[in-house]
């Protein structure tokens, strides 16, 4: 039964287009739904003569209030749906896993000599996207095959064309026009970065005829060094040409989208995604969905193009799907809107089509196997690893949380601590905390600086902060029996004690506060590896801050003198550039392009950074 500030809201729903959200008692929200009638839609829910299923039934036990927006039209609670859903990731709702583990490759359009990069996100700017790839090794075997085939900034820095250094190797073997040393004609370099743009697109033909005509004109005009590189490409070219597979006669963009469902009761799914441009199969994907254990195939298929397309770096012409959906129109509506273009998304019956949907569930239905195989042998690995190092601390049981504590400092300053947290023998990032060092001392103590992150962890422990009220199964310390030592102390000046060792990084031997003699595991030893692993991140984690604390520090004692700079662009363009060193290296324009910033300032702040010590 509905409570009653939720009854009070029914009454006040509007009858309009929307989105409402469900939360439960903590105020999380549990689900995210649209409707073109939002009183009908949400009062639906409370009906107890409705026909719900068990997962609807569950939702509706567990909502303890909820929230509504207003929206113009269908469409346009389309599109908030997707966005509310990829910021929330409800409980309830189908979920398209994070793919940020996919890479991508970026031609940095923003520049003045753009390059061609890897990163793990597709943003919404003005450079371009190709992927996601399947692995790392094959978005970097696709690097390589472009360096050789066209002549991009090979070293991956950025150049402005002003001539900054001596020409490198890569020009040297015609692999890079060099705007380093300003040589690069920048209508030329353009062009390359174009047939960069195309080739990893898969259009390859008109590249092929280009290279050709350029290839004649360059012999016809005896300039035989540029014919013989442009010979090159082409057949370099033609060679990946002819090694992709034509797999449509409609030689157009396409996404072909397949669905298998894990039966063994996790509640998900695999979907497959094939990417064919201009009727040849260049790349292909599978993604994991969540949250589908209850819901019909056609609802799965359904929320994975509105979450996918949401925020895809590209949108083909065609969309073949294994079967039709409730809301084929409107999400046709809305490609067509995001891409400008016609779209069309079709459910074959029959012929080529039909046999590439029927080709992607197959290869779904291997992705899934694998996935789950590789899932299996991950907790396998992890169960083995958390056991054998219980045996060799002498625990009673493995340890489901573990905390690793580490110390970094430059000589004595800016020093800092990181607790990082692996749960069942993964690390969780949510989990991290980092301190800095209150202790004020002349000289660096890291047995000393281990001791107060103890304490100060325990105590807010004891403290019941909800921050740190987890109490850890077995606290790492990164070193020997000195930081065990000092970490021991820590714990019996807050009275609240917890199994501890230290790992020492000259021999990654273990040491506990009551063994004079270290514990030597196998070197082969998962638990071994287990350990390395989360000392390893604190030392990273540790580090990383360290850096943060140390640039916040320096950029502040820079900039602090700069006429014309205050506060707000101080901040800015810490914001902006991340670090002093970034700021020191950017040129006159580039300073000029952060927030708050314009030429003039720009100058000021540029000579000031350059100025002779």
């Amino acid at each position: 039964m509905p409570t009653p500030e939720i009854t009070e809201k029914l009454k006040m729903l509007p009858v309009k287009p929307g989105c409402y959200l469900y939360k439960d008692k903590s105020g999380t929200i549990i689900y995210v739904g649209k409707a073109i009638n939002l009183r009908n839609r949400v009062r639906s829910y409370c009906q107890p003569s409705a026909n719900h299923t068990p997962k609807v039934r569950r939702l509706v036990q567990n909502i303890a209030d909820m929230d509504y927006i207003v929206v113009d039209n269908e469409l346009e609670a389309l599109v908030l749906e997707c966005s509310l859903i990829k910021k929330h990731q409800p409980h309830y709702n189908v979920r398209l896993r994070d793919d940020k583990h996919y890479p991508y490759l970026c031609l940095t359009m923003t520049e003045p000599f753009p390059r061609l990069i890897v990163v793990r996100r597709a943003k919404d700017d003005k450079n371009r996207y190709f992927g996601p790839y399947p692995s790392s090794r094959a978005v970097y075997a696709t690097i390589e095959l472009v360096k050789r085939l066209f002549p991009l900034v090979a070293c991956g820095k950025v150049f402005d064309g002003r001539p900054v250094q001596k020409p490198c190797l890569y020009y040297h073997l015609g692999q890079c026009l060099a705007p380093c040393a300003g040589l690069a004609d920048k209508t030329e370099y353009l062009a390359a970065v174009k047939d960069v743009g195309d080739f990893l697109e898969g259009r390859q033909e008109h590249i092929l005829k280009r290279l050709r005509l350029e290839m004649e004109s360059a012999a016809e005009d005896l300039q035989f060094e540029r014919a013989a590189r442009l010979r090159d490409r082409l057949q370099g070219v033609d060679e990946v040409l002819q090694r992709q597979k034509v797999i449509s006669n409609d030689f157009i963009d396409q996404d072909v989208i397949a669905m298998v469902e894990d039966t063994s009761g996790s509640g998900g799914a695999c979907v497959q995604m094939f990417y064919v441009r201009g009727g040849k199969l260049i790349g292909q994907s599978h993604y994991l969905v969540e949250g589908t254990g209850e819901e019909a195939q056609s609802d799965v298929v359904q929320e994975f193009v509105k979450q996918y397309y949401q925020n895809a770096n590209y949108i083909p012409q065609e969309i073949l799907l294994p079967e039709n959906f409730a809301e084929m129109n409107i999400i046709q509506s809305w490609l067509r809107q995001k891409k400008g273009k016609k779209v069309e998304i079709h459910v074959p019956v029959r012929g080529d089509k039909k046999k590439l949907v029927e080709m992607a569930t197959e290869n779904a239905t291997h992705a899934l196997e694998q996935i789950k195989a590789e899932v299996r042998a991950k907790l396998g690995n992890l169960e083995s690893a958390l056991s054998q190092l219980a045996e060799a601390l002498g625990l009673p049981e493995s340890p489901k949380r573990i905390e690793c504590f580490d110390i970094s400092n430059t000589q004595g300053e800016n020093q800092v601590a990181s607790m990082v947290v692996c749960e069942s023998g993964e690390m969780n990032k949510q989990e991290y905390r980092r301190f800095k060092i209150k202790r004020q001392d002349d000289k660096p103590n890291d047995f000393a600086s281990m001791r107060e992150v103890i304490t100060r962890r325990l105590i807010e422990a004891k403290a019941d902060n909800p921050r740190f009220n987890r109490v850890p199964n077995l606290i790492i310390v990164d070193g020997g029996r000195g930081q065990v030592a000092y970490a021991k102390a820590a714990m019996e000046e807050v009275e609240l004690h917890v199994p501890l060792c230290g790992l020492a990084k000259q021999y990654e031997h273990l040491f506990l506060p009551s063994e004079s003699d270290p514990i030597i595991l196998p070197r082969n030893s998962q638990a071994l590896y287990l350990v390395q692993r989360i000392r390893d991140e604190a030392h990273r984690f540790a580090n990383t801050y360290q850096a943060q604390v140390r640039d916040k520090k320096n950029t502040r004692s820079l900039l602090d003198d700069i006429p014309g700079v205050g506060e707000k662009r101080r901040r800015a363009l810490q914001l902006h550039f991340g670090a002093i060193s970034k700021i020191r290296a950017a040129s006159i324009q580039e300073l000029a392009q952060a927030p708050t910033m314009n030429l003039k300032i720009a100058e000021v702040v540029f000579q000031h950074l350059h100025e002779p010590a």
